[in-house]
């Protein structure tokens, strides 16, 4: 009796993992983009470690990078260590959720267009392109100026939820302080995550329309399986790559639209800040206060460059044509 020949199990996942590590440049981009999450989020929640991005110091303003002022100081005597990881969380939240929206949208559109052909297809992609002919940035503003009213009452009702019956004004007050900069937030993101799925629709649907005449398709319909299950077990996984560097190159787009809204005045509103607006307040004072720039396009391009970089690197190892034979 010969000895079976035992080989280690195998998946798209795990040899997607193994091709993805083996990658330097995503994972120097992983890194990267960890070590700013992390200081944007955690280094700003540490008590007396980073200053109020908020507090002025007007005896201390215009000054340079210093040991007190690691980045230096705004024209109002602002840290601006303190600003740029405070306006990373929120040029972070607007990119990921914002672009979670849009993707989300854009993949079920795009999904059901492709897979569903015909009459269906076609009404479908006339919105589509009914959408495109549209101005964005002006429906962007109208969108978001219409449910601007809104955010005032969404932040009662979340403030509600995490604070009980009765509470004292203190207690209210906290919840307040870091429940408002999220639901100010709210109409950006419904307004530029409900116009950006366009292009990714299109990308989607062709992706499905192609794969849905593989032989492995007309094989699971042949076995009986639903359209439910044949378009988001079978087709959809199979167009992961073309997604996610979609995805990864639509952050950084988001990011730059709302330092367009910020400085029209419809994005990020005061005293809260965002990469975008530090950027744009460092471009006015460039000559005289290059520091103002440097740290918050140094932050941005730097994020900017590791999502290019790991959307490639998951493109690459998210190829099925790649895959182990």
């Amino acid at each position: 009796m010969s000895e079976a020949s035992h080989e280690p199990s195998s998946s798209l996942w795990k040899d997607a993992g193994h091709r993805l590590i083996r990658n330097r440049a995503a994972m120097i981009s992983v890194v990267a983009l960890f070590l700013i999450i992390a200081a944007c989020i955690i280094l700003p929640a540490i008590p007396g470690l980073i200053q109020d991005p908020d507090l002025q110091n007007l005896p201390n303003k215009n000054f340079g990078p210093s040991a007190g002022h690691w980045f230096g100081t705004d024209h109002l005597g602002r840290d601006i260590l303190s600003r740029v990881l405070s306006g990373g969380r929120i040029s972070i939240a607007v990119g990921l959720i914002t672009t979670l929206v849009s993707v989300t949208i854009g993949v079920c559109w795009g999904a059901l267009s492709g897979y569903a052909g015909g009459k269906t297809d076609a009404f479908m992609m006339r919105v589509v392109d009914i959408l495109y002919a549209l101005p964005f940035l002006i429906v962007v503003i109208l969108l978001g100026k219409t449910l601007e009213p809104l955010t005032a009452q969404l932040t009662k009702l979340v403030v509600g939820w995490f604070t009980a019956p009765g509470s004292p004004s203190s207690a209210i007050n906290k919840t307040t302080a870091w429940v408002e900069p999220i639901t100010t937030l709210v109409p950006l993101f419904i307004a530029i995550g409900a116009l950006s799925w366009l292009t990714v629709s299109r990308i989607v649907r062709a992706q499905v329309q192609s794969i849905a005449k593989q032989e492995f398709v007309e094989a699971a319909r042949s076995l009986g399986l639903g359209h439910f299950r044949i378009l988001f077990r079978h087709i959809l996984p199979n167009t992961l790559g073309p997604i996610i560097v979609y995805t990864t190159l639509t952050i950084p787009g988001v990011m730059l639209l709302e330092a367009t809204l910020s400085f029209l005045g419809l994005g990020v509103k005061p005293p809260y800040s965002s990469w975008g607006i530090l950027i744009d307040e460092g471009a006015n004072r460039m000559l005289s206060n290059p520091w103002l720039l440097f740290f918050p396009t140094l932050f941005f391009a730097t994020t900017l460059f590791s999502l290019n970089f790991l959307g490639d690197g998951l493109r690459d190892a998210l190829d099925p044509k790649s895959a182990k034979d």
